[in-house]
């Protein structure tokens, strides 16, 4: 009987020193497990965004050249476009790269059936990502997009 009265008052003792440790464990736990999951959506929308404001970019700007009467009137409304649909997601248009590119006759990008190619490219933005931390790598990811459109065979050649 005697070892059962100390084997009790043992576990009294050790529940006694454990008491609201649970809930300062499960908060430490929580903390630690939400910020890098909370990070972690916030860079996937950040890419997201980006993703779709380029593939839209280059959507816009492929379909409003190929009805350009010129072909500097289709560049400048090309331009425009990437602006506008970068600005949108708020991304800057200056730091995206445009090459438009044209099949069969590259000199003339207007020519009746012809491809216009338009290839947007820039940096989708981290969230809190630091400035003093762009020495080697990159201060995001890199989003690409390609849009090829036809000149209708309709089209009056300038």
């Amino acid at each position: 009987m005697r070892r059962s009265k100390r084997w009790t008052e043992l576990l009294a003792a050790l529940r006694d020193g454990q008491r609201g440790s649970a809930s300062i464990e499960f908060i430490t736990v929580g903390i630690l497990l939400l910020v890098p999951t909370v990070y972690l959506v916030l860079a996937l929308s950040s890419i997201q965004s980006a993703s779709f404001a380029v593939e839209g970019a280059a959507r816009q700007a492929s379909r409003v050249f190929v009805q350009g009467e010129t072909v500097g009137e289709a560049q400048a409304a090309a331009s425009r476009a990437v602006a506008v649909t970068l600005a949108d997601y708020g991304l800057d248009a200056g730091d995206a790269q445009v090459v438009i590119t044209c099949r069969p006759n590259p000199a003339d990008c207007l020519t009746r059936r012809g491809f216009v190619t338009v290839t947007i490219s820039t940096v989708a933005p981290l969230p809190l990502f630091p400035a003093v931390l762009e020495a080697d790598i990159p201060p995001g990811v890199p989003i690409d997009s390609v849009s090829t459109e036809q000149v209708s065979r309709f089209a009056v050649s300038s």
